[in-house]
């Protein structure tokens, strides 16, 4: 009989890929939850796990880790629980990090969420806690799709000294593959897992090595001058422009992407995870940079052949 697992936050992309890699295997069944709240309507007895991937701002983190943690107090830790938490949990730090280095909530409100979203869900004793850098890859919005409209409109490139920082990536499917372990495998039961390639590139690398996959060459030299006018003058009416389009769902519309201080914080900082534990203990191996950028490419190409046909 195949297990009935719970993906809390099923309509973002790394929750729907989950949910479709659970229903195509021989020994799980997905049960799509958009949020935390629908947890209500399942008996535990019949659930084997619960993932919780939710994405949003710190409120929609926070309610999320307290729902399920609710939810799932009194099961004498029998239902094994994967939390999708963040990087951010350890702040502004400049240097390798294992699993054990001291978390900072020095970001912001919504570090300071993922920090205390573990601490609410790891009250519970089955669960494992995932942290993973930047999810990139196939429909992933943030560290793909959005970045490659900046480079097709060669609003980013080489961003200088600004760019040096290390670029965590985690391939959509690598995180995928360590959900599904991290459900299966016995006795990590409060364990915790760094997730990013072994060998980050700079995010000047990433974003040349992207922008020449997509073919927004020649990728452009971006000033000093331009990153200003970028987050002092454009960024919020841009991120506005988006939060409107996204809670009225317009779908045809998509304003220009905004190039945010905090984005360009994250491109200087010199933080390089250590997921040599999450290697040893859930035997993850790394899609290559080369196969990430590649497939990402055609992805990117792909919607707009379909966009445009939509036309």
């Amino acid at each position: 009989m195949k297990q009935n697992i719970l993906v809390v936050g099923s309509d973002n992309v790394v929750g729907s890929r989950i949910v479709n890699t659970l229903q195509t295997s021989d020994w799980a069944t997905a049960v799509p939850l958009q949020q935390a709240s629908d947890l209500s309507t399942y008996k535990l007895e019949d659930v084997t796990g619960i993932v919780n991937c939710t994405m949003g701002g710190p409120a929609a983190i926070l309610a999320s880790a307290q729902r399920l943690f609710e939810t799932v107090k009194n099961d004498d830790d029998r239902t094994r629980i994967v939390h999708l938490s963040s990087m951010t949990v350890y702040g502004s730090v400049n240097r390798k990090v294992d699993e054990n280095a001291h978390l900072l909530a020095d970001l912001g409100p919504y570090g300071a969420a993922h920090i205390r979203a573990e601490e609410i869900v790891n009250g519970h004793l089955n669960t494992v806690t995932l942290r993973p850098g930047c999810e990139y890859g196939p429909g992933c919005p943030q560290w793909s799709v959005k970045l490659a409209r900046l480079l097709q409109a060669h609003r980013l490139g080489d961003l200088g000294i600004k760019g040096d920082g290390l670029c965590n990536l985690i391939y959509i499917d690598d995180l995928v593959n360590a959900v599904l372990t991290a459900l299966r495998l016995p006795d990590l039961g409060g364990e915790r897992f760094n997730l990013s390639i072994p060998s980050p590139p700079t995010w000047n690398e990433y974003l040349i090595s992207f922008g020449i996959a997509l073919g927004a060459v020649p990728v452009r030299r971006i000033t000093v001058r331009q990153l200003k006018l970028e987050t002092r003058l454009y960024a919020l009416p841009l991120k506005l422009a988006e939060i409107v389009t996204r809670q009225l769902k317009i779908g045809a519309t998509h304003p220009p992407p905004a190039i945010t201080p905090s984005f360009l914080m994250l491109c200087g900082q010199r933080i390089q995870l250590d997921s040599s534990k999450a290697e040893r203990l859930l035997s993850l191996q790394w899609t290559s940079l080369a196969e990430g950028l590649k497939n990402s490419a055609a992805a990117i190409f792909e919607n707009s052949l379909v966009d445009s046909k939509h036309l």
